[in-house]
């Protein structure tokens, strides 16, 4: 123990490591220098001083520790602001992005726009020029429709004229045809008994039976059997078999007009006409038509 009792040391291991450690050494000092035993008064007294000087080193080391607490509080507060200046910056960064991308936009609105005002205007000049081509199509149709009235004048005018004509070509080709059936009153009974050998017992005469205007009607004999010879008038026969069978259906209409006045009597038919083609003469024969030809007389 040196020059220390045991109670100092006992005192000693009182104390808090770090200020035993110090106090220790400050005895051992104290020993060397001094070279005899301390008092207990005296070591009390020194005791209560590194005590003192224990409680402000604790003070100072608490308050050390608050400080590096402070300090690491105050550098996680700093780390904390960095990431908010981060956070701040990278945000900033959008947000300056977003305003290009805006800026963009607006340019491209912009440009739109102006192609838009672009569009439009070739649109009015282009609804100009309709209106006035409208103009121009409602004068022409006035002056259409004032035309057509004069055409519809004019036509009016033409049909009466055709309606006259009509009534004068059909009133001519009556006289023609009235002539042609006066003249082959007089030459088919010569003609049918040359030809077919039918005698004429009564004169051809134009009638109505039942209803049905026949231009050729007579009595005759042949082979000494009675018989009626009933006949058409026409101006040609043509080839068109179309045309030739509603002659053929007139024909058969006035036989049986002539069947229902006289009964079952054998009848004779025959078309009298200027010309003839071939294949309506056949067609005549194969049905048991007489054809005449005003040639033939």
């Amino acid at each position: 123990m040196g020059i220390f009792s045991v109670e100092i040391f006992e005192e000693i291991e009182k104390l808090e490591p770090d200020l035993r450690k110090a106090l220790i050494k400050i005895l051992r000092v104290i020993e060397k220098n001094l070279g005899e035993v301390v008092k207990r008064e005296d070591f009390i007294q020194l005791y209560n001083v590194v005590n003192k000087i224990g409680e402000k080193i604790t003070e100072l080391t608490e308050a050390q520790k608050h400080t590096e607490r402070t300090v690491n509080e105050l550098v996680e507060a700093q780390k904390r602001t960095e990431q908010r200046i981060n956070d701040l910056a990278e945000a900033h960064k959008r947000s300056e992005e977003r305003i290009t991308r805006l800026e963009q936009a607006v340019a491209e609105l912009t440009e739109a726009h102006k192609r838009s005002e672009e569009r439009i205007t070739r649109l009015e000049k282009a609804i100009a020029e309709l209106t006035e081509a409208q103009k121009q199509t409602e004068q022409r149709v006035n002056e259409l429709a004032e035309a057509q009235k004069k055409t519809e004048e004019e036509v009016r005018k033409l049909a009466i004229g055709l309606g006259n004509l009509r009534g004068e070509v059909g009133g001519l080709s009556r006289t023609i045809s009235y002539a042609f059936e006066n003249e082959a009153y007089r030459k088919l009974p010569e003609y049918l008994f040359k030809k077919h050998h039918i005698e004429i017992t009564e004169k051809f005469i134009r009638t109505e039976i039942n209803q049905e205007e026949i231009n050729f009607f007579a009595k005759g004999r042949k082979n000494g059997k009675e018989l009626y010879i009933v006949g058409e008038a026409k101006l040609r026969l043509e080839e068109n078999k179309r045309d030739f069978e509603r002659v053929f259906k007139e024909l058969e209409r006035k036989v049986k007009a002539i069947k229902s006045e006289y009964g079952e009597v054998e009848i004779v038919k025959m078309i009298v006409t200027h010309f003839a083609k071939k294949t309506a003469i056949k067609l005549a024969e194969e049905r048991g038509i007489i054809i005449v030809q005003s040639f033939e007389f």
